[in-house]
C-alpha cells in the first residue's frame, strides 16, 4: 500500500513538473534579415539582387546567449517599420510581410513594392514556410490580435489594410480596408475590439473598429501626432498607445523627434509628446507596462561628413506611469538600430543593429536598464524582429 502510494505520488509529481516545464517553455524571437540594401561610407544606398534574405527563429532559453533554431530563405525588407512580422498568441504560426523586391531597370537595380505575405509553421521542427499569400502592394507593419484569429497588414503603396483570418495554420485574406492615405503599420488593442493604424505621410493615427472578423474605419477619428509617425505600440492594459514620430520621412536629419502619447479612453486623443533623439523607428512597451523603449538611428547610416552622423544609435528608455510617460535615459547601441523588443518577462531588451549585423542585449531591473555588453551576432542585417507573447 505504501509503495503504491509512493509510486502514485511520484507520478503525480512528474506530471506537475512536466506541466511546470511546459509553462516555462523558452520564449523565442523571429527576425527578418534584409541583404538587398546597405549604405556605404558616404551614406549612399547600395542595392543588391534579391536571394540572400532570411527569416530567423531564435530560442531565448538563455536570454544572454540566443540560439538560432531555424533559418528560412525568405525575403524581407528594411524599408518600413521593423514590425513586418508577428507571432500568434499560441506560438504556433508567424506571419511575415514581404514589402520590397529588387528588379533590374535597364541594367540598374532598383527597389519596387512587392505583395507577398508568408505564413510560417513554428511547431514544425524546424519551422517551415507553409503558405504564401498575395496581398496589397508593399505590405509593411502588421499585428495578430490577442485571440489569435485575426491579423492586420498595412499596405503602404496601396493605402489600405488587409484583414487576414487565422484558423490554426490556415491563414486567408478575407477583406481589404481602404485608408485614403499611406499606412505604415497597424496594431490591435489588448481587448481586440479596436486597432490603431499609422498614417505616416500625413502625420496621423487612425482608429479602426473590430467586430468579430469585420474591420471598419471612420476617418473622423484620425488624430494628429508628431511629424511622420512610423510605428505604434499599445500598453498591456490598453490605457495608452505610443507612436514613434520619425520626423524626416524615415531618415535622420540631426533634429530631435518625439514619441506621441495617445489616451485610448473615449474620446481617443493625443495627450503628450515626449522629446527623443533623432529618428526613432523601433518602439516597444514592456509586458509589465512600466517601461517603453524607442530605437533611434542618430544618423548612423549617413555620410561621415554629415554633422549629425554618429557611428552608433541609441535606445531611449521611457517610464510609463498610468498615462504619464517620461524619458529616463539613452543607451548607446549599434549602428542603425531598427527593431527593439522586450522579452515576455520584461527582464531583457533586444535591439537589432542593422549595419553592425547584431543585437544589443540590455538588462532590465525594475526601471533601471543597463547594457549587458553582450551582442548576439546575426548572420544577416536585422531589419525587423518580434517576440513570442509568452
Amino acid at each position: 500500500m505504501i509503495s503504491r502510494l509512493i509510486t502514485t505520488l511520484s507520478c503525480a509529481t512528474a506530471v506537475l513538473a512536466g506541466s511546470a516545464l511546459a509553462a516555462r517553455a523558452a520564449p523565442f524571437m523571429i527576425v527578418g534579415n534584409d541583404e538587398k540594401l546597405i549604405w556605404d561610407a558616404n551614406g549612399k544606398p547600395v542595392i543588391s539582387p534579391a536571394g540572400k534574405d532570411s527569416v530567423l527563429i531564435l530560442d531565448l532559453a538563455d536570454p544572454r546567449n540566443p540560439k538560432i533554431v531555424a533559418n528560412l530563405a525568405l525575403k524581407n525588407s528594411v524599408v518600413g517599420p521593423p514590425v513586418n512580422l508577428d507571432i500568434d498568441p499560441t506560438g504556433s504560426i508567424a506571419i511575415v510581410a514581404d514589402s520590397m523586391n529588387v528588379v533590374s531597370d535597364n541594367g540598374t537595380l532598383k527597389q519596387v513594392p512587392d505583395d507577398k505575405i508568408y505564413v510560417i509553421d513554428l511547431k514544425a521542427k524546424p519551422a517551415k514556410l507553409i503558405a504564401t499569400l498575395t496581398g496589397g502592394k508593399q505590405p509593411s507593419g502588421l499585428s495578430i490580435n490577442p485571440a489569435g484569429n485575426l491579423a492586420l497588414v498595412a499596405n503602404r503603396a496601396d493605402k489600405s489594410i488587409s484583414v487576414l483570418s487565422i484558423h490554426g495554420t490556415d491563414v486567408k485574406i478575407i477583406d481589404t480596408v481602404p485608408m485614403g492615405d499611406e499606412v505604415s503599420t497597424a496594431v490591435f488593442t489588448p481587448d481586440g475590439k479596436r486597432a490603431l493604424a499609422v498614417k505616416n505621410a500625413v502625420n496621423k493615427v487612425a482608429v479602426l473598429d473590430v467586430d468579430g472578423d469585420k474591420v471598419t474605419y471612420n476617418a473622423k477619428q484620425d488624430m494628429l501626432t508628431g511629424l511622420f509617425p512610423y510605428n505604434v505600440v499599445v500598453s498591456p492594459n490598453g490605457a495608452i498607445a505610443l507612436t514613434a514620430d520619425n520626423g524626416n520621412a524615415g531618415s535622420s536629419d540631426g533634429n530631435v523627434d518625439t514619441v506621441s502619447v495617445i489616451d485610448l479612453k473615449a474620446p481617443v486623443h493625443v495627450i503628450d509628446h515626449v522629446t527623443v533623439p533623432d529618428s526613432p523607428e523601433g518602439l516597444a512597451i514592456s509586458p509589465r507596462g512600466n517601461l517603453a523603449a524607442a530605437a533611434e538611428a542618430l544618423g548612423s547610416n549617413k555620410s561621415k561628413q554629415d554633422w549629425f552622423y554618429h557611428p552608433y544609435g541609441l535606445a531611449t528608455i521611457l517610464s510609463v506611469n498610468g498615462n504619464k510617460v517620461t524619458k529616463l535615459k539613452d543607451i548607446k547601441v549599434g549602428a542603425l538600430p531598427e527593431a527593439i523588443c522586450f522579452t515576455p518577462d520584461g527582464r531583457y531588451i533586444y535591439v537589432g543593429n542593422y549595419i553592425d549585423q547584431d543585437f544589443s542585449i540590455l538588462r532590465v531591473n525594475g526601471t533601471n536598464v543597463t547594457d549587458t555588453g553582450k551582442r548576439f551576432k546575426d548572420p544577416g542585417h536585422p531589419a525587423s524582429a518580434r517576440m513570442s507573447p509568452h
